[in-house]
């Protein structure tokens, strides 16, 4: 059915199996577009039940939700549900409460971080325990649903701003608008992740985050003015300022280019959602993008250059001295300049090699076609 409605959708139709959701900005809109969804069902042979059928409403129930003028919030008597849950027994309690709780976690500020210790008891290969950390997230996402915000109905007028943050536990995200008077919100996303353990993952994990976030709002997001994105590490500066980067960076950051938002970033300690993350002092190593040459040449190439000769005789050999280079497949790499980002060390008795690794690293659609400093630095 949603396909009879495609040019429709998002604009004044929600379609959701059998149940058709019409709205309007304003009354006199309300006829006309009602009007256009009548006529669509009659040509597609459909029929409404008149029964069922609700018109010129500012307040109803629609899948287990209350819509307002001022918001949207759950039902009262799912809430009351989900207050009057029994303790789970097994696997399968977990499961369904967490498949209501999880209905709602639009509600919930860090909804994954709260459900985190009822998530790991629907694994199949650990005993089932519910524990005393269990039952404080069981207990908690209680609380959170009863003490639940009205989100507001996104007003694609109005200034909007998104905030971010990764944590240990997953991706929080929150939507907000604001109303001339404060920023209310709008819906809250959250998504479980696998933990980090680098800086270098973190910043990937940060990146995810913001992929994650922007698929969650396209609809809201893609194509409106510009709004702000609130974020306590900003991975998009750091991934611009690199040289090469691998192709799933590449993609991300290609997805996220077609936004037009303004960053704005504000310290960990400052951010509304909750900030987990692990800062461990680890190296970050660059990742390469691949040309086509091959090892052979490079090898060769290594072995006959003045400068890199005996650097490359040294790090071929079973008891290297130490120094700052080293061989990764063939390739020598040097970090001895840059901080421990490994650069590729090109031979220079060969013109083939010295232009084409430039060429594929500038000419590449993902690298964006970087001045002379940055593509040679």
């Amino acid at each position: 059915m949603a396909n009879e409605f495609r040019a429709m959708l998002d604009w004044f139709v929600l379609v959701y199996l059998d149940n058709i959701l019409v709205y309007s900005r304003i009354l006199e809109d309300h006829p006309g577009h009602l009007q256009r969804l009548l006529e669509t069902l009659r040509r597609a042979k459909y029929k409404a039940n008149r029964d069922k059928c609700e018109f010129v409403r500012q307040e109803l129930e629609y899948l287990g939700h209350f819509v307002t003028p001022e918001g949207i919030s759950p039902l009262s008597d799912k809430i009351q549900a989900i207050q009057e849950w029994p303790e789970p027994r097994n696997v399968a309690d977990v499961r369904s409460f967490l498949g209501l709780a999880g209905y709602y976690q639009r509600f919930i500020k860090g909804y994954s971080k709260i459900a985190a210790h009822l998530t790991e008891l629907q694994c199949e290969d650990r005993p089932f325990d519910f524990g005393e950390e269990a039952l404080e997230s069981f207990l908690a996402l209680k609380a959170a649903l009863l003490s639940a915000e009205v989100l507001r109905i996104y007003d694609p007028l109005l200034p909007t701003r998104i905030t971010t943050d990764a944590s240990g536990y997953g991706i929080g995200v929150v939507l907000e608008q604001h109303d001339g008077v404060d920023w209310h919100p709008v819906e809250y996303f959250n998504k479980k992740v696998l933990v980090v353990h680098s800086i270098d993952n973190a910043r990937k994990k940060e990146l995810l985050a913001s992929v994650h976030t922007l698929k969650r709002w396209r609809r809201f997001l893609l194509g409106r003015i510009q709004f702000r994105w609130v974020m306590d590490n900003n991975p998009l500066v750091f991934y611009k300022t690199q040289d090469t980067v691998n192709s799933t960076i590449a993609r991300w950051m290609a997805f996220v280019d077609q936004f037009d938002f303004l960053p704005d970033h504000i310290p960990g300690k400052s951010n509304r959602l909750a900030d987990a993350l692990s800062r461990r002092p680890d190296h970050c190593t660059a990742v390469y993008s691949t040309f086509e040459i091959d090892d052979d040449s490079f090898i060769r190439g290594h072995q006959a250059d003045p400068e890199f000769c005996d650097k490359y005789a040294n790090c071929s050999s079973p008891n290297p001295t130490p120094c700052y280079y080293r061989i990764q497949e063939g390739y020598l790499l040097d970090n001895v300049h840059t901080r421990g980002k490994d650069l590729l060390c090109v031979p220079s008795d060969s013109h083939v090699l010295r232009t084409r690794p430039l060429g594929e690293f500038h000419d590449a659609l993902a690298t964006g076609h970087f001045g002379g400093n940055r593509t040679i630095g």
